[in-house]
């Protein structure tokens, strides 16, 4: 008879050893080695014959055509591609604090409002906890099911007894346990299993799964990477501890689009949503300053302007430092090289500090004009022309490259009460109400904050022979 054998799996990839060791060697990850204990398989194996046999459709078959279920919360919804879809599996990641049970709280309480039974399963509170929670946000007359377990068996039991709930609720996925394998909650073949489990009962009874994830330190929901390929939908919950904003951003939605973006102001009274985030990220501009300027980016479906920040100055060390907040430091990097290599800007001996503003992180390529703009700005002390919005893609040969939805991104603009917009050449353009300037490479922008500043030196000039 078979034996059970102890393997040592790591709980950040997934790779497994015959002994323990301190370093995964698959993904470098340090201590995330855990000794787990591996069922024997059935004898023979699986035959041909044992099981039963599968109907087949074609691709003309009539699909699952249900109703989304609105939440009520327009920037959820929208993440979610228009609500949330029955017999399907959501998994919501955030760094600890960052309002995930706050926001599903929200959520089931406005779908039970409105009829829908809502089941809301904590595994890390007592029914007590959710429910002062609840009480502070105003949603303790909302008819939740509530209930505190950790044993998938009961939770399963308990969900399939009667009519199935519309949606359920798994506060967090990384809490359950399967009584049939003998790891501890939270390990790799823990959170496999139990989310296998739901993910089933999803698709067998017709209900929304949403199971709740924690992450590691590097950001990534913790535990196996197959967790996000078996649910339909990842949202990942963002924000800076520093900022009262959230955003809830899909990066995987088999239902809708991904990339979409949702905001959210963290208040007393739990998450709002936030109508206008553009105006929001902006904040209020004054006086034109050098170093900063405003790109116009698009989030998902969405126009979204967003002002850069960047401080160019001479450094006293021999290395100089680059700190990057919102956007991708390797993209700073090649950005800083093309305005060396090919506009003949000297930018190796300086310092060099880059922040998206509000706490949003930026990653198109459109955005490479608008931080060279605030760099050079910076770097000649001189502002940005008033009013503008700017975007492209740079080329390593000083190329600036068109980019999709431009005209989605000057209409938002010009929504906003800006003048002008610094785009690429032949960038399609219907009538936006803005003056628009189009450039071939970096080098025309780099010239007209030369040409500022050698008129700005000529008047002062001029005023001390005065």
């Amino acid at each position: 008879m078979a034996r059970e054998r102890t393997t040592y799996i790591c709980q950040q990839c997934g790779a497994s050893y015959h002994r323990w060791q301190g370093w995964c060697h698959a993904c470098g990850g340090s201590n995330t080695i855990q000794e787990e204990v591996r069922q024997p398989a059935a004898p023979g194996g699986l035959k041909a014959g044992a099981g039963k046999s599968i109907a087949f459709g074609t691709l003309q078959d009539e699909g699952f055509d249900a109703p989304r279920m609105k939440t009520g919360i327009e920037e959820l919804d929208r993440v979610c591609g228009g609500g949330l879809v029955p017999a399907s599996g959501i998994l919501v990641g955030g760094d600890p604090g960052i309002g995930k049970s706050t926001l599903l709280l929200q959520a089931a309480a406005k779908l039970a409002t409105a009829g829908l039974d809502c089941v809301y399963i904590s595994g890390e509170e007592a029914t007590a906890q959710v429910g002062l929670r609840a009480r502070r946000l105003g949603l303790a007359d909302a008819p939740v099911r509530l209930a505190a377990a950790n044993s998938l068996r009961d939770i399963l039991t308990s969900l399939e007894a009667g009519t199935p709930p519309a949606v359920v609720i798994i506060d967090s996925i990384q809490t359950m346990f399967a009584d049939t394998l003998d790891s501890a909650p939270g390990t790799v073949s823990q959170v496999r299993t139990c989310a296998q489990e739901l993910i089933r009962f999803a698709k067998r009874r017709g209900s929304c799964v949403l199971l709740v994830g924690h992450v590691t330190k590097d950001g990534q929901i913790a535990g196996p990477r197959v967790l996000e390929h078996m649910v339909d939908t990842v949202l990942y919950f963002e924000g800076e501890r520093g900022h009262q904003f959230r955003i809830l951003r899909a990066v995987k939605n088999r239902f809708g689009p991904t990339d979409e973006i949702g905001v959210f102001e963290m208040t007393d009274g739990g998450l709002n949503e936030v109508r206008n985030p553009s105006a929001l990220f902006l904040g209020d501009r004054g006086k034109p300053i050098s170093g900063t300027a405003v790109f116009a980016g698009i989030e998902g479906t969405r126009p979204l302007l967003v002002e850069i920040q960047a401080l160019v100055g001479a450094s006293p060390l021999g290395t100089p430092r680059r700190t990057v907040v919102g956007w991708d430091s390797g993209r700073l990097a090649m950005v800083l090289a093309v305005l060396d290599a090919r506009c003949g800007l000297s930018m190796a001996g300086n310092d060099v500090y880059l922040n998206v503003a509000g706490g949003l992180r930026v990653v198109e390529p459109a955005a490479d004009l608008a931080v060279a703009a605030a760099l050079v700005s910076s770097l000649f002390d001189r502002p940005v022309p008033s009013n503008s919005v700017i975007f492209g893609e740079i080329g390593l040969s000083g190329e600036v490259r068109r980019v999709a939805q431009s005209d989605a991104r000057t209409k938002e603009a010009a929504k906003l009460g800006f003048e002008q917009a610094i785009l690429p050449a032949g960038s399609k353009q219907t009538a936006s109400g803005l003056a628009l300037s189009e450039i071939d490479r970096l080098a025309e922008l780099v010239e007209l904050f030369e040409q500022d500043s050698a008129g700005h030196e000529a008047h002062a000039v001029s005023r001390r022979g005065a």
